[in-house]
């Protein structure tokens, strides 16, 4: 458990950070742009996950999982990083040779300059994937973080420049103008820029790999356990964020615009969800793998879904009953207050989401990633279905259903499926009261508690204690000291 803690405060922490700069960024560009001219942004985006989830092709993790077996590093590391450059270079040579034709096909034929700069960034993106694994493996925390961190200040003070500071300058500064008519695309030059300073900060990683050192007898058996992972990653991004290729293919032009600027703008506030989620993930499965043989590794893993799911919940609560407040600040722009009433609906999700990606480590113990694959296709199935059917009555208020519905049944199945293949035994009784509790209340106070936010806080306070002293997050010396019996 000290290795976890250790684990999540070095990369934990640094993920924390480096999501923090693209969630301030937002708010910046809501407030600067309306739901019409940010559409491109949430567009262009949302199809950039599937794009970086086929690039690395679940090689992170296959990594971490052949290390445990694998003596040469010099091996490992070139078999997989030539593998996601190999796959990187044609995708970048097809893309921008294409690029026109590309972007008719996704109904952007007046965007292919936004195109082309995010095809870059995601080639450089997935240049740096396998460097940073590498420091990762190397335990070299600090310069990860770094690096890490000089990308999100890089992009953040970028953004500001462009879309703050250069339009105050009519003349310009530094040799450059603002063009409204760019408007949204400064935020894809600043990405652009961000991410080539990085691949330029990873140079020395980059060229530990040796094309000599690559093994495709090993290659063979990374992709037998990657493809899994790959498909599971992409059924993972098509239900977190395909829906808004959805809403722009089956709602009139105009109002699919409208639409998905609103829904992309809003459904930034759950990073405040997601932060837990991805800084405990990417400290957590790294120990998953490493303590999976010790004689208490299914008491650790009951212990830490208690854990997840108690902290998780105080997180939404907190959100649920500051909800008005919260999401209007952030957004600062009245053009998108109509879609706040969904988040309620995502920040579950989230959660649902989080409790599966804890279930799913089963699966992956037992180098049974296809399952994963499996299930994710079948939230897949549910998302389609929903989004395919219901987007042309109900808008993006169908996308925000087949998310906790596709997120739910995939938690639901993994959980089923996992107690058959490789038991542990969580306590669900106890969990399922927790979240119960936690949903009944959160629609309470964000439905009747509005004008009341302090009864709706001291609600919280009281719960979150609760839940905190239970799961013996609370030091003994705290607890004595203010009384809680």
């Amino acid at each position: 458990m000290k290795k976890l803690l250790g684990q999540t405060a070095l990369y934990g922490l640094t993920t924390v950070i480096i999501r923090l700069f693209p969630f301030v960024i937002n708010p910046i560009i809501t407030r600067t742009f309306g739901p019409t001219a940010y559409s491109p942004f949430a567009d262009f985006y949302s199809v950039a996950g599937v794009i970086a989830v086929l690039l690395t092709h679940g090689m992170e993790t296959t990594f971490f999982r052949f290390a445990l077996d694998e003596k040469d590093d010099r091996k490992l590391i070139s078999t997989s990083f030539f593998s996601v450059l190999a796959v990187t270079l044609v995708y970048l040579a097809f893309t921008l040779f294409y690029r026109q034709p590309l972007a008719d096909a996704f109904k952007t034929p007046d965007q292919v300059d936004l195109l082309a700069i995010l095809t870059v960034t995601l080639a450089l993106d997935a240049f740096c994937a396998m460097p940073f694994v590498m420091l990762r493996k190397n335990e070299r925390p600090l310069k990860y973080a770094g690096i890490r961190i000089t990308n999100g200040i890089v992009n953040f003070l970028l953004v500001v420049f462009f879309i703050i500071i250069l339009p105050k300058y009519p003349n310009g500064i530094f040799g450059l103008k603002y063009s409204s008519e760019f408007g949204i695309g400064y935020v894809f030059v600043a990405n652009l820029v961000a991410s080539s300073i990085t691949f330029l900060m990873l140079s020395k990683e980059l060229f530990i790999a040796r094309i000599k050192y690559f093994s495709w007898e090993l290659w063979k058996k990374m992709i037998k356990y990657s493809w899994p992972i790959t498909i599971a990653g992409l059924a993972g991004i098509i239900n977190e964020t395909f829906d808004r290729q959805f809403l722009k293919f089956l709602l009139p032009e105009e109002i699919a615009r409208h639409q998905l600027g609103i829904y992309g703008g809003v459904a930034k506030v759950v990073t405040f969800v997601i932060l837990f989620r991805q800084a405990y993930s990417l400290g957590i499965e790294p120990f998953f793998f490493s303590n999976s043989k010790k004689d208490n590794a299914k008491e650790m893993y009951v212990k830490l879904m208690d854990v997840f799911i108690a902290i998780n919940c105080i997180i939404v609560l907190f959100l649920s009953v500051n909800l008005d407040w919260i999401a209007k600040g952030y957004i600062n722009n009245p053009e998108y207050y109509e879609g706040i009433g969904i988040l309620p609906v995502l920040f579950f999700a989230s959660l649902f989401l989080g409790i599966y990606l804890n279930l799913s480590i089963w699966y992956k113990l037992t180098d049974r990633t296809i399952i994963g694959a499996y299930i994710s296709g079948i939230g897949v199935l549910i998302t389609i279905f929903i989004n395919f059917f219901f987007i042309p009555k109900y808008g993006y208020w169908a996308s925000t259903w087949a998310t906790i519905a596709s997120y739910f049944a995939m938690m639901v199945i993994s959980y089923i499926w996992g107690q058959y293949k490789y038991p542990i035994p969580y306590h669900i009784g106890k969990n399922l009261i927790v979240i119960l509790i936690t949903i009944i209340t959160s629609f309470l106070c964000y439905q009747y508690l509005n004008e009341k936010i302090w009864l709706g806080n001291l609600i919280f306070i009281i719960l979150a204690t609760f839940l905190l002293k239970k799961e013996k997050l609370i030091p003994t010396k705290l607890i004595s000291k203010i009384g809680i019996n």
